[in-house]
């Protein structure tokens, strides 16, 4: 069944239509040379990474999900020839490729290919041996370094929540921390503007990724049709989160709040949803470790437009049960109380749970300690395969771009 639209009010409800990116030809980009640059600790074997990446999809729509791929959404956005020619013009701009000669064999190498093999192309990256070069224009043409790419590949796509948001009755397209990220946000842009498949003529937008702070997509948690949390983390800035808190709350959303969680900036902890995420009316996973830290604050905004900030000084546990109208919440401790299971199971997504209906969730296999206390406190927990994709840094939350749910 198709659900036109985007439509998502919590983090918990029915999921119906999903966002992914089957990794490709990007993971083959990642060197010891390249792997810090493209924010990777390590390198996954691409042909066993796309294996346990069909494996979430087909998981997925066996549960009824419809689910939408980066590639092929991109590609129907641009197949009116004269946005093609736009895409490529406003990539390579955020590329930086400002030489005139490279710039020209780039267009020309770009433009003949088809909408999809230019998509397939962008995120798998442009080597500089692919680019036929006419007469050299600029000393930069002629400079001719070990590093292969003229045009970064983008390995970090497969986790879809980043680049941007559904939220409500609109989308945030995300000015992300790292340069390395900030072109998957572009994708996303001309997906938004020009594909029916993906957005509606009534779907607001509520953030840009020019605009001036850092804000990514893991840091994003719809908790009900009233409040959105938003991390404070290594790649959301607090400027970023109040510029959201604006435009979402001041632009026609129907939400009232939005809570800034305000976590200890580390690799471990990228995003809030790497150490707290929902999944049942009354039940949070959450990385013991960020207990002790953490600092909730509150934005509303008052009738004449102005935003209002509050410091929340009770214990995580009790702010959410009143800000959910819920008797008490259970916060289930990710790896128990072990400490070194729950450090070695959050450094592989533990905490990184996907909701596909309400107590329902799908999370990576490797992470028993915490499966095991999910299935004790009555939630159903579907496994998949994660020896590869883990290696990325992000689980099955992270690789989701919820577009369409149910309302609970």
């Amino acid at each position: 069944m198709m659900h036109p639209g985007i439509h998502n009010y919590s983090e918990i409800g029915k999921l119906n239509k999903v966002l992914l990116h089957r990794p490709g030809e990007e993971l083959e980009a990642l060197t010891p040379s390249t792997i810090e640059r493209l924010l990777f600790d390590d390198i996954p074997y691409l042909k066993i990474a796309q294996e346990e990446h069909d494996t979430f999809a087909q998981v997925l729509r066996d549960n009824g999900v419809e689910v939408l791929y980066y590639v092929d959404e991109v590609a129907k956005s641009i197949s009116n020839p004269e946005v093609q020619i736009q895409l490529a013009n406003e990539f390579l701009n955020l590329s930086k490729i400002n030489s005139r000669g490279l710039r020209a064999s780039m267009t020309s190498y770009l433009l003949g290919m088809s909408p999809r093999d230019m998509v397939t192309k962008l995120i798998a990256g442009i080597r500089r041996s692919e680019v036929a070069m006419t007469a050299p224009t600029s000393l930069m043409d002629l400079d001719n370094d070990d590093y292969p790419f003229v045009s970064d590949p983008m390995p970090n796509l497969y986790f879809t929540r980043d680049p941007g948001a559904c939220v409500g009755n609109g989308l945030s397209i995300h000015h992300m921390h790292y340069p390395a990220r900030r072109r998957e946000s572009l994708l996303l842009r001309y997906m938004y503007l020009h594909d029916k498949d993906f957005a509606g003529p009534d779907d607001k937008q509520w953030y840009d990724l020019t605009d001036a702070y850092s804000i990514e997509g893991g840091d994003v948690l719809v908790l009900s049709k009233d409040i959105v949390a938003v991390g404070l983390s290594q790649r959301t800035t607090t400027s970023g989160a109040e510029a959201f808190a604006r435009s979402l709350l001041g632009g026609g959303s129907g939400f009232k709040k939005v809570l800034a969680f305000d976590i200890p900036e580390i690799r471990a902890f990228m995003h809030l949803d790497t150490v707290f995420t929902m999944v049942d009316y009354d039940k949070f996973t959450i990385h013991p470790e960020i207990e002790g830290p953490l600092n909730v604050y509150e934005m509303t905004m008052d009738k004449g437009g102005d935003l209002k900030f509050n410091a929340l000084k009770e214990d995580l546990d009790k702010i959410l049960a009143t800000e959910l109208k819920l008797p008490a919440v259970d916060l289930i401790r990710c790896g128990g109380g072990d400490l070194l299971a729950a450090q070695r199971e959050q450094w592989n997504d533990g905490s990184n749970t996907l909701a596909i209906a309400p107590g329902k969730v799908i999370t990576y296999d490797r992470n028993y300690v915490t499966n095991e206390l999910l299935a004790q406190r009555g939630i159903t927990v579907i496994t998949v395969p994660s020896a590869e994709l883990s290696r990325g840094r992000g689980g099955p939350r992270c690789m989701s771009c919820p577009v369409n749910r149910d309302d609970i």
